[in-house]
Parts: structure tokens; sequence; C-alpha cells
């Protein structure tokens, strides 16, 4: 089978060259994924961190969709004024900061700058509150 490679490379170089780079893609994101200075969590993972450890949840969503519904006991902090060495999160630098916004995008970037910053345990919430949502878990609504 595999002295047929060379005819299919060359009959479908196109299609070749799309595996070759999907191939590469998804080993750089996977190599990105394992080396990167935050853990990605569960929603049941994140549960445990706040039953178990007291980890501060930190929302980075919009006002508004934090007033429309936020993991319980979870603090906001919009994006634009996300600092690590703000009042509040430099008082935990050693202990369980986790960080979620509605998808899960933005706080990737915000568990980084934590991580840089030198906080020791960081968290993301894969997915953020929509995996939250989806497992059925409970939401607060309001500012807090």
């Amino acid at each position: 089978m595999l002295e047929r490679l060379p005819e299919f490379i060359g009959n479908h170089p196109i299609l070749s060259l799309a595996f070759v780079g999907l191939t590469v893609a998804i080993i750089a994101m996977e190599i990105a994924r394992l080396t990167r200075p935050f853990k990605a969590v569960t929603p049941a993972q994140l549960t445990q961190l706040i039953n178990r450890e007291n980890a501060l949840v930190v929302d980075v969503s919009a006002i508004a969709d934090f007033e429309k519904g936020h993991i319980l006991g979870a603090r906001h902090v919009a994006m634009s004024q996300f600092d690590p060495e703000n009042k509040v999160l430099a008082k935990v630098k050693d202990l369980p900061v986790a960080v979620v916004c509605r998808n899960g995008l933005t706080s990737s970037d915000a568990a980084k700058r934590l991580a840089k910053a030198g906080f020791t345990k960081v968290y993301w919430l894969d997915g953020g509150l929509a995996a939250w949502q989806q497992a059925e878990l409970p939401l607060a609504k309001g500012r807090g």
C-alpha cells in the first residue's frame, strides 16, 4: 500500500499539502496546549476547586453578560481593566484562581496574563460559561 503513496501525492498535490498542513497545525496546537502555563478545567473540576480549595473565580465577561448569569461567588473584572497586580488578585497570588468568560476565549488570555505575573495556581474553564450551563450547573444573576 505504501508503494502507491508517491503516485497518490503526484496525482493529488493540493490534497496532500492540505493533509500535511492540518497535521502540522494539530501537532502545534497540542504542543501549545501541553506547555501553556495554566490548566484547563471542566465544570466538574472547577466545582471541586471551588468546594475543596476555595478557588477565587474571576469572570472577565462583559458586565451585561455577567449580570445575566455568572458562577455563584464569582468576581467580575472587565477584561479592559484586568490587571494581575490589582488589589483583589494580588492577595491571592498563591491560591487557586479560576478565570471564566462566556465562551472561554477571552478568559484564556486572562489566565495567561495571571500565570505570567507569577500566579502559581491558575485555572481556565474550558468552554466558559457555555460549558457550565451545558453541564446544568446553577448560575447567579445580577451584580453578584
